[in-house]
């Protein structure tokens, strides 16, 4: 298997982590803004409803804000594009901090994506 080949592969299961790994974090926004709305409505109290909506909806953007970017730099490296590498690359430091599953993703990120062969791959394939 030739390293060209081999740095194809590490691309294509690169971007398929990313766009799994943010897919659920949109998902786990989205299932927190349904959830604590949900607490505050049946609640009863007006005043914890409005508090519990305006935490789900600042929880939902900021998961939504964070992942939109990782699924479309992980859909951009399928096609092998130059920006979407940079992005993946963006998105995998933002993730580092993310202990254990968002550091491994990172790591592994930089080292599929910062190879010679992977650099040339998405160049190759133009913009």
């Amino acid at each position: 298997m030739t390293q060209s080949h081999k740095a194809d592969k590490h691309l294509t299961l690169v971007a398929i982590l990313h766009i799994v790994y943010h897919s659920l974090a949109l998902l786990a926004g989205l299932v927190l803004f349904a959830l604590l709305s949900t607490i505050g409505c049946l609640a009863g109290d007006p005043q914890a409803a409005r508090i519990l909506v305006i935490v789900g909806t600042c929880l939902a953007v900021f998961f939504v804000g964070l992942s939109i970017p990782g699924i479309i730099g992980g859909i951009g490296l399928l096609k092998r594009k130059e920006w979407a590498r940079i992005l993946t690359i963006v998105v995998g430091a933002l993730g580092l901090v993310d202990i254990p599953m968002g550091t491994a993703l990172g790591v592994y990120t930089f080292w599929a994506l910062m190879q010679d062969e992977a650099v040339d791959l998405c160049r190759a394939n133009g913009d």
